[in-house]
This record gives C-alpha cells, structure tokens and sequence, in this order.
C-alpha cells in the first residue's frame, strides 16, 4: 500500500504523560513531536494548548484549500498568512462559541470575487476541519489581498 493514501484515509497520532500535571508529547506517524500541555495552575503553560492546535488546524486546513485552488487557476502566490481567534463560551464546556479567522493573501493576479469562489468551496466541500466545526462553532473570515 502507498503510505500517502494511507495517511489521507487513517490518522493515528499518540501522546505520552511527561509530568505529574498535564504535560503531553504528541505525534502523529512520520512526524516530529509536539508539545502540549494546559494553562497553571492544573498545567505548567509548556506547549500548546488543545484549542490552540484546533485553531492552527482550522488555519491550516483552510489555507491549504485556499491555495491549492488558487495555484490550480494559475494564480500567483507571493505569501499568505492566517491569523485566527477563538472566543470561548463562559460556560462548561468552555469551547469555542465563534472563530475569527483573517486571511492576508498577497497575490498580483487575485480578485476578490475569485477569493470569495474559493473560500466558499472550502467552507462548503474540501475543508475537513472546518466541516467537522460547522454548526457547532460559528466561523467568521475575512481578508485582504496585496498586490
């Protein structure tokens, strides 16, 4: 079996206590490993967090739809950058209530309308992590694009 359809199909990522709190290792097969722990006092704030790595994520996978669309039309890419925000709820579970993600595309050749085709393709079809967020958190995004 090739490995690359092998991954697109099953994931399988594994972590490691390394403290009397909540310091983890994890990694996922082939990859290096990370850093995750919690916020004091129940943590000691040594790696990222479980809702950072969501937001990094959802960028991520965002941006990865974005630009293969884009590369896909021939358009030129100089550099994209995601910022995200993550809002929690007041109440337990304190997860995410809304994630502001902002994109800055510079691209020469790049419109509005054709960034506003592609994200809804994202959104809609070929964004696993925002597909598995979609009715549970609301996602805003907005952008700007640089010539």
């Amino acid at each position: 079996m090739n490995r690359e359809t092998d991954k697109s199909k099953e994931l399988i990522a594994s972590i490691r206590l390394l403290n009397n709190k909540l310091h983890f290792e994890g990694k996922v097969d082939g990859n290096e490993l990370i850093s995750i722990d919690y916020t004091p006092p129940l943590g000691d704030n040594l790696g990222y967090t479980s809702l950072e790595l969501l937001l990094l994520s959802l960028s991520s996978c965002l941006g990865s739809a974005i630009l293969a669309f884009l590369r896909k039309m021939q358009k030129t890419i100089v550099a994209c950058e995601i910022s995200a925000k993550g809002i929690r709820r007041e109440e337990h579970p304190t997860c995410f209530k809304t994630i502001s993600l902002f994109i800055n595309l510079s691209s020469p050749d790049t419109t509005s309308e054709e960034l506003t085709k592609v994200l809804k393709l994202s959104e809609e079809t070929y964004c696993p992590v925002w597909a598995m967020l979609k009715g549970n958190v609301e996602i805003i995004v907005n952008y700007s694009i640089n010539s």
